[in-house]
């Protein structure tokens, strides 16, 4: 012991300390922000512990945690590192082999190894709010601290596979009635954890060791999850090593954490653990901005130009983070349109348990103001234009924000692909322009391109970023150029399956291979999803500035000539009826039409050539909007592909797989395909010097 308090806590380290009061022995764990499971917690709970069970005065002892929660989880910064003991797994046996009976209060966030701690005690008293769960699922691993073995001994196999499969926490009332908590109770952390002690003694706590107790063998429910998971996430690695861990609960505890260990280090050996732990770590990542340290501009109210699917959605977001909201159209049929819209999107959150019906009412009639007038914005702190995405219209709009808004105001365009530098330039104060791109259905999708034109004000920047943390969205900034980092970067890799098609492979051949890749659509079902309208407008705005070089696919234009716009219009790459989608056979005359007025004999293409080439053309236009400063650095980029495009998660982002890849295997993939088209494939020379010198994107990263 190192030091003792007036209140008579004594220090066990620098993260925690114990207390004795008559019979009850406290342990405090103060290890802000949320009571990480660090090597230092970890050791202290071990010394306080081991202390106490020697203290003959000691008849219980109660674990609890200072601040915002229990032990919310693993500390992030020990990721990759050796493991120091004590280890968790041994630290939760040592707990639950203690001779003198141990309580725990839980508060907050009670996750992952915080919840296996819990578990390994005798007794489990939560306070009211709690959320408990093991979610190591979704970052390729297992729980591995015997969570895979004491959760089905307290709440039976087919709750622990629900809640180690899924990755989802529980609320304290769901864990009660599943029996992970013992007690749900009100008060302070620390005068529940004496009482709960005092409860333990006395007999009104129930006292049991959980490696002791027996798990109700369910040979059904094992096997439903495995039906299920082989269904819904076959390429997923984590998920089915999950359930082969929980079926070890019928073994001795010794025997099931064992092979828990050795399931858990089959996951670590994945690449797919290498790829959750990087998406993690992206979302962290991309906060760190040249404009971090600027002050965000105070943002109480906003205003949003359109009503239409993007508009209303974007109103939806703000809504629902409590920011009252001027939405404002043409015409009243657009404000009548685009209420009903935010009505219905409030309504699915109704539905989901996101939102009560009362909070839905008080939303609409005191939080949403409509007006056909753009004066009507004159005193929001901030205004997002979501109208038809045509450089005039918007410039026009600026135009007009700039005499109506008050001095301050944030003036943001969801442009998709068109120059902030041109937008900003018609208003008298650059500074205040900025680009939020947001991704449809906005009030779902997490990512927001914070889009930073060459006159935007640092703490405009900021505000971007801060308004993103409020909306709960992933904010990624980037720099200015045609459809900024997303957009950009899907308008290249959308020609390599463009140049397939027209070469021989099918649109729905190149959607299965995507698809076997990771992606839950294709392509050209993400295309028909969108509306081909959308590019097809693209197309025709770049057609004066494209290229003479560049080799140019007609198709989707020939489809949209015949009205056929995707799922909006029934019919696109695919028809789509009461009877499901399916190919449309009229798209593939089309496309069989093109290929012979140019010429093309068709050659097949395996699934493995579709997938290596559409993710060099990903990787190859990645690698140059890094080049250019469009992206701050290769895993930005991963973080809009991963929360915006539907990238596969378990596989990191394109960058992350560019490093699995290899850069010396995507030069020589890019000159190969160079035999073909000179001009598409060209070797960016930042990708070629990497594969001179080995470096890798990752470190890129870690040099920020």
């Amino acid at each position: 012991m190192t030091s003792e308090s007036k209140t008579g806590e004594t220090g066990v380290n620098d993260v925690v300390s114990l207390e004795l009061i008559g019979p009850v022995g406290l342990v405090a764990i103060d290890n802000p922000p949320v009571n990480a499971a660090s090597h230092a917690v970890r050791s202290g709970l071990w010394q306080a512990v081991e202390a106490l069970q020697q203290n003959a005065a000691v008849k219980a002892i109660a674990l609890y945690g200072k601040g915002r929660t229990f032990i919310a989880g693993a500390d992030i910064r020990e990721f990759g590192r050796p493991p120091q003991d004590p280890w968790l797994p041994e630290l939760c046996n040592f707990l639950e082999g203690s001779a003198t009976p141990i309580v725990c209060v839980l508060h907050g966030t009670t996750l992952g190894g915080g919840l296996e701690v819990a578990l390994a005690c005798h007794a489990r008293v939560a306070l009211k709010g709690t959320k408990v769960g093991l979610p190591e699922v979704t970052l390729g691993i297992l729980p591995g601290a015997g969570g895979t073995q004491r959760a089905p001994r307290l709440a039976g196999i087919p709750k622990a596979l629900d809640m180690i499969t899924g990755g989802k926490p529980l609320g304290a009332e769901e864990a009660l009635e599943a029996g992970l908590l013992d007690r749900i109770a009100e008060g302070d952390p620390r005068e529940l954890a004496l009482q709960a002690a005092q409860e333990l003694l006395d007999g009104s706590l129930p006292n049991r060791r959980t490696g002791d107790l027996v798990a109700e063998p369910d040979p059904a429910a094992l096997d439903e999850m495995r039906a299920k998971l082989a269904k819904s996430q076959p390429l997923l690695f984590s998920p089915h090593k999950c359930v082969d861990a929980v079926a070890a609960c019928r073994l001795p505890i010794a025997e099931g954490m064992k092979e828990e260990r050795r399931l858990y280090d089959d996951c670590m050996e994945s690449p797919q653990r290498a790829g959750l732990i990087h998406a993690f770590f992206s979302e962290r990542a991309v906060t760190k901005i040249p404009e971090a340290s600027a002050e965000p501009r105070a943002i109480e109210s906003i205003g949003v130009i359109g009503g239409g699917t993007m508009g209303s959605g974007i109103a939806t977001a703000a809504l629902l983070s409590g920011l009252p909201v001027t939405l404002t159209e043409r015409n009243q049929d657009g404000l009548d349109r685009g209420t009903a819209t935010i009505a219905k999107n409030l309504e699915g959150a109704v539905k989901r348990g996101k939102l009560t019906a009362a909070g839905r009412d008080e939303i609409l009639d005191s939080k949403l103001s409509t007006s056909t007038d753009l004066a009507a914005l004159s005193d929001v702190d901030l205004v997002i234009e979501a109208a038809f995405e045509d450089m005039a219209v918007k410039r026009e709009i600026f135009g007009t924000l700039d005499r109506v808004c008050k001095k301050g105001a944030v003036l943001a365009s969801n442009t998709s692909y068109l120059d902030i530098n041109g937008i900003a330039a018609v208003t008298s104060r650059p500074e205040d322009v900025i680009g939020l791109h947001f991704f449809s259905p906005a009030h779902v999708m997490r990512l927001l391109e914070v889009v930073v034109a060459e006159k935007t004000g640092a703490d405009v920047v900021a505000t971007g970023f801060t308004l993103a943390k409020r909306l709960k969205k992933i904010a990624v900034r980037s720099g200015v150029c045609d459809g900024f980092i997303g957009n950009r970067i899907m308008t290249f890799y959308k020609k390599a399956a463009d140049y397939m098609m027209m070469d021989g492979a099918s649109p729905e051949e190149i959607d299965t291979a995507m698809r076997g890749f990771g992606f839950a659509m294709g392509p050209y079902q993400v295309a028909d999803l969108a509306g081909l309208d959308i590019s097809w407008a693209a197309n025709k705005r770049r057609a004066a500035t494209r290229p003479v070089e560049e080799r140019y696919i007609p198709i989707a234009d020939r489809l949209c000539e015949n009205g056929w716009f995707g799922r909006k219009t029934g019919r696109g790459f695919y028809i789509y009826d009461g009877e499901g989608s399916r190919p449309n056979p009229e798209a593939l005359a089309i496309i069989d039409a093109e290929r012979a007025e140019a010429g093309i004999t068709p050659r097949p293409f395996s699934s493995e050539e579709i997938v290596n080439r559409f993710m060099t053309a990903m990787i190859l236009e990645g690698t140059r909007v890094l080049e250019e400063g469009i992206a701050l650095r290769p895993i930005d980029v991963d973080a809009v592909f991963l929360n915006g495009y539907g990238f596969p998660r378990f596989r990191g982002g394109p960058m992350h797989t560019a490093d699995v890849i290899g850069a010396a295997e995507l030069v020589r993939r890019i000159e190969a395909y160079a035999q073909e088209d000179a001009y598409y494939w060209q070797v960016p020379e930042l990708l070629r010097k990497m594969a001179a010198s080995r470096e890798t994107f990752a470190e890129m990263n870690a040099r920020g």
